[in-house]
């Protein structure tokens, strides 16, 4: 039998687990050509048709993929002549969505395919659907490959995994799971705790850290840097937060970040490339700012307690005119630690998805 040329896989992708591999790997390798489409109505927080998209180029960059909201599909229709059309609701019944996808194929995509890849007991449905639709048009039969319906090889579900992301972690591939760690940055001036405080809040969430590498490369350079050096300082310090992400669990906790950079191009040379100026932009999920109510400790690598306060004066200004919120932290280091994870935990709540333990103190 010769490999089907068209096949097809439609899910919501919600988010994209071990289980979806399974069901896409197996229609990758059984076909010339593999369409994915992703569509669900309602939308779920934090897994919106850009961020599944990312997840299936990242996984399956050979396959053609749709993902669509009304948006998304009424601008495809505007760029055909087609009459403005919305996707059918997730509660819709199956004939709906059955003829919805046969449209979308032949209007939108203007493709046929061969065969369609499930692991649901709609698929035969769906495929005798899409068959005698294609057949209408001219078109050939679509038959159906049924991929570990019982769940034995992936027993997961994404109606399960919604309910406990992080405690599932291992049934997403990192590519996934990244996009739901949240990053808390620790920000302030000098012998303030960032670097002690960043390490606890990763150990009482099990997690990781990224430690401040403009820090390490003033180490590295005996205490001289030069103007070039704080963009680059920006882009590692930015690029090892990225390569965390995939090991972190549930919180990363960022020791300083690109604003920390700026902060010190301008105390050192009363400018900053516009490059450094954008990336100090980066968004965080939680911004914490240690204020400079503890003794000043000189280690031999910093300035004095008078810089100390200018640091912390900057960071309001910046912040205040960034019109980004932010916690301050103040009092014992232990006081310090309570409220950033009391901090956290507010965030944990309102995030539904974050299910991690946190020692509040």
């Amino acid at each position: 039998m010769s490999m089907p040329r068209t096949g097809l896989v439609v899910g919501k992708f919600c988010p994209l687990h071990r289980g979806h591999q399974l069901l896409l790997d197996h229609a990758q390798a059984a076909c010339a050509q593999l369409i994915v489409v992703s569509y669900t109505k309602p939308e779920f927080a934090g897994m919106e048709p850009q961020r599944r998209e990312q997840w299936l180029r990242s996984l399956y960059p050979g396959a053609q993929h749709w993902v669509l909201d009304d948006a998304r599909l009424a601008a495809h229709c505007q760029r055909l002549g087609l009459p403005k059309r919305a996707l059918p609701d997730n509660d819709a019944s199956d004939a709906v969505h059955r003829l919805f996808m046969a449209w979308l194929l032949r209007e939108v995509i203007r493709q046929q395919v061969d065969v369609v890849f499930s692991s649901e007991d709609y698929g035969p449905g769906f495929a005798e659907v899409l068959s005698q639709q294609q057949q209408l048009h001219g078109g050939c039969a679509v038959a159906h490959v049924a991929v570990d319906p019982a769940r034995r090889t992936v027993p997961i579900s994404g109606t399960a995994l919604r309910a406990d992301l992080h405690a599932q972690r291992r049934q997403l591939a990192p590519q996934v799971y990244r996009h739901f760690v949240k990053r808390v940055v620790l920000l302030g001036g000098e012998s303030t705790g960032k670097s002690t405080l960043a390490q606890r809040l990763a150990e009482c969430c099990g997690s990781v850290h990224a430690a401040e590498y403009g820090r390490e490369l003033w180490e590295a350079n005996n205490g001289q840097l030069q103007e070039a050096d704080l963009l680059h300082i920006a882009q590692t310090q930015i690029a090892r937060e990225e390569a965390l992400l995939e090991t972190a669990s549930a919180w990363l906790a960022c020791d300083t970040s690109p604003l920390t950079t700026l902060m010190y191009a301008q105390a050192m040379f009363g400018r900053a490339d516009p490059l450094l100026q954008a990336l100090s932009a980066r968004h965080y999920d939680l911004v914490l700012l240690c204020a400079p109510d503890v003794p000043f400790v000189q280690d031999g690598t910093r300035r004095d307690a008078d810089f100390r306060r200018w640091q912390h004066g900057w960071y309001l200004r910046a912040l205040e005119a960034r019109q980004l919120p932010y916690r301050q932290l103040r009092g014992s280091w232990q006081q310090r630690e309570a409220t950033a994870l009391a901090a956290m935990a507010e965030l944990q709540q309102a995030g539904h998805q974050t299910t991690v333990a946190l020692p509040v103190q």
